[in-house]
């Protein structure tokens, strides 16, 4: 089988100021496969993709403070990232630019209508299609994984003066879908289920007040489409909007705690791009507003902290399972029991990264691991209210749905029904949202001042 060919732009832009306090540049890199694979994002698919609605794209921004601590914000048009896409990287950018793990967060947009390259997170993909599935995708994988090491390269070695500055608005196509309905609940438009919709705006601008990156955020579900066609969704709309109102600056989409939110309307292209302009519109509302410079030092943390399952199953409740008429519940069986019969236990816990950023004392971003739903961003801005709070998800590995003590409690999709489509035991503990809250708590006290 003939290996995929992919086609690969890079643009490096370097941010010229005089008398400032950052350095930064902004970099991207086209990462559409050229060849058809199997897609992410909806376990119903049965082909690969038939061609190209709109390019994806892998864009990295970096920056420095006048300490020469640095931070590279990378951003992904993917259904998700595995924890060892972050591990790999961390490990050549250190070696081949000091950049330490905690500089670097990688953050995908969730699009739906991007490739499954996870090979070794989402076995069970591939079985919907042909032997050479798992060789393209660990090929696209390395594709990659180089691309970024590209880029983020770049960027910094591209490190030239620059200002920054925060700046927030609202956008309101996002709802939540969880509807309650027969004692139970439906993943359908809840206009009364809470909801974030804020969006957080980081602007870099040169010299003469040009801008030259935009990095904004939103917490919903990248999922207006669902055809057989690669596509950013309305995240990547909303990048190519931005682009083409500042040309000569590059747009960096940060999906946020969107687990359990969806775009409304949905299902047609026309549809995405219209919330693609709607985002756009937003971040340009935003921009106008009041302007607050974004000072240093860059104080960042990340760390690992363990998260519980429920209950791991037995070998006998596999085996009942493997009996299902849900053709995922026994496919999740088979993969659990094929690890068992490797000699392998079943894990009882999972090392969920937490990261936290810290710009001076006038805003604080914090980047949480896999599916996130919205009550993390809502209930840790109560906690940290004060100067501006960002919080994302699907930042640095998208394992599955990462349910509240709430949502757990309601059950559904996001509760745990949704991990018969991986190959993790779930669902998680009750603990689950305590152990993250308290990671993020204790990761702030931890920044030295």
């Amino acid at each position: 089988m003939k290996l995929i060919l992919l086609f690969l732009t890079l643009a490096a832009i370097p941010l010229y100021a005089v008398d400032t306090e950052w350095k930064a540049a902004a970099t991207k890199a086209v990462i559409t496969p050229k060849e058809p694979m199997a897609m992410a994002g909806y376990a119903g698919r049965t082909k690969p993709a038939e061609g190209t609605a709109s390019d994806l794209f892998a864009k990295a921004l970096a920056l420095e403070d006048k300490q020469g601590t640095r931070f590279v914000f990378v951003t992904l048009d993917l259904i998700g990232v595995p924890r060892t896409l972050h591990t790999h990287l961390e490990k050549r950018l250190t070696e081949a630019y000091h950049l330490p793990p905690e500089g670097l967060l990688l953050n995908a947009s969730h699009t739906h209508c991007g490739p499954e390259y996870r090979v070794d997170s989402k076995p069970g993909i591939f079985a919907e299609f042909n032997s050479a599935a798992a060789a393209q995708a660990e090929a696209y994988g390395k594709f990659l994984e180089d691309t970024l090491f590209q880029i983020i390269g770049e960027a910094l070695t591209h490190l030239a003066p620059a200002n920054v500055s925060y700046h927030h608005a609202r956008c309101g196509f996002s709802m939540n879908r969880r509807l309650p309905l027969n004692g139970g609940y439906a993943n359908s438009p809840n206009p009364e289920g809470p909801v974030d919709q804020a969006v957080p705006v980081l602007r870099i601008t040169d010299v003469d007040g040009n801008i030259r990156a935009v990095l904004f955020g939103y917490a919903c579900h990248n999922t207006t489409l669902g055809f057989y066609q690669w596509c950013g969704d309305y995240a990547g709309f909303a990048e190519a909007d931005i682009e083409e109102a500042h040309p000569g600056a590059i747009a960096l989409f940060m999906q946020g705690c969107g687990g359990d939110q969806n775009p409304y309307p949905r299902s047609k292209l026309e549809l995405a791009k219209m919330h693609g302009q709607s985002l756009a519109t937003s971040v340009e509302a935003a921009l106008t507003a009041t302007t607050q410079p974004v000072h240093g030092p860059l104080r960042e943390k990340f760390a690992d902290v363990d998260i519980d399952f429920a209950a791991v199953p037995t070998r006998a409740e596999l085996d009942a399972q493997t009996k299902s008429k849900d053709k995922y519940t026994v496919g999740h069986a088979q993969r659990l029991l094929q690890q068992l019969d490797a000699g392998q236990a079943l894990p009882t816990h999972y090392p969920y990264p937490v990261q936290v950023l810290r710009f001076g004392d006038g805003l604080t971003f914090v980047g949480l691991a896999g599916e996130t739903v919205v009550d993390y961003s809502l209930r840790l801005k109560r906690e940290l209210a004060g100067p501006p709070v960002w919080i994302a998800g699907y930042c640095n590995d998208v394992m599955g749905y990462i349910p509240s003590r709430r949502v757990l409690e309601e059950g559904g999709y996001e509760a745990g029904d949704s991990m018969k489509f991986g190959s993790l035991p779930g669902p998680w503990a009750p603990t689950t949202e305590e152990r993250i809250v308290g990671e993020v708590h204790t990761l702030l006290r931890g920044l030295t001042p």
